[in-house]
């Protein structure tokens, strides 16, 4: 593991690397890490994270009208999502029509490593993962309701992380990882914070070097990403009111920041 903690400069809210050994659940062996049908498993990146999120006097897993919060924290309504933003969309959209005022915080691997574990659990293998998160990375799952990110009652909490993946070798399953399936991922230090509290800060996302104004191709270069990440993020820009687009060269839309 690394022994200092690279940190974001752009981040508004700074922790610091902060060792989270005593905030880890008790955790399941990894060979009985999938869940069985009917039982309610919560994830150990997850039970960790709502775990160093929580203050002294925060309800958990408390119920508010028909739904259940992760963390509810006087008004404040905490949801703590690892992935797949489009799970929690009509959730999300009846809470703030509700009135609420609704806090996701979801976490960013900046470094992953990657512990390959045999039938029994024990590890076989352990490799740091060559592709390095960032904040960027919230657009991918952000397309899923980028025009709530105006919503006054919304928040959404960046958690730059450091990660271990387990993966477990199922045959004839996830044939892109040659049958390596991931069973679980958890939290070993958080190394710093970002808020998003309006489509500015999604703007302030983007990188300083960008032509103005910019197409998809011209973010995928400054990004060093694929032009499919560079398209969500400008997609989601755009829905969230942080983007206007003023013209094309040739097929491609140009985009400037509002």
């Amino acid at each position: 593991m690394p022994d200092t903690a690279p940190v974001w400069p752009a981040a508004r809210e700074v922790g610091g690397s902060q060792d989270v050994t005593s905030l880890l659940p008790t955790i399941v062996p990894v060979n009985d890490a999938t869940p069985r049908i009917g039982t309610l498993r919560e994830k150990p990146l997850h039970a960790s994270l709502k775990r160093w999120y929580a203050r002294p006097g925060d309800r958990i897993e408390a119920p508010v009208d028909r739904f259940v919060i992760d963390l509810v924290r006087d008004d404040l309504l905490i949801e703590v999502q690892t992935r797949g933003f489009s799970s929690m969309k009509q959730k999300l959209a009846d809470l703030l029509d509700l009135g609420h005022h609704v806090r996701i915080v979801h976490p960013i691997a900046l470094d992953r490593w990657i512990v390959k574990v045999d039938a029994h659990g024990d590890v076989v293998s352990s490799r740091r993962s060559p592709r390095h998160g960032d904040p960027t990375d919230l657009f991918a799952e952000l397309v899923s309701f980028p025009d709530l990110v105006g919503h006054p009652g919304l928040q959404i909490h960046l958690i730059l992380i450091h990660e271990e993946e387990y993966r477990r070798h199922t045959p004839n399953r996830a044939w892109r990882r040659k049958g390596w399936t991931v069973l679980e991922r958890r939290l070993i230090d958080v190394v710093d914070t970002l808020m998003i509290s309006g489509p500015e800060d999604l703007a302030d996302l983007l990188p300083a070097d960008l032509p103005d104004p910019f197409t998809t191709e011209d973010l995928a270069t400054a990004l060093g990403r694929t032009r499919r990440a560079a398209q969500q993020m400008a997609y989601c820009l755009r829905m969230a009111g942080a983007v206007s687009p003023v013209g094309k060269v040739g097929n491609a839309v140009e985009y400037r920041v509002d």
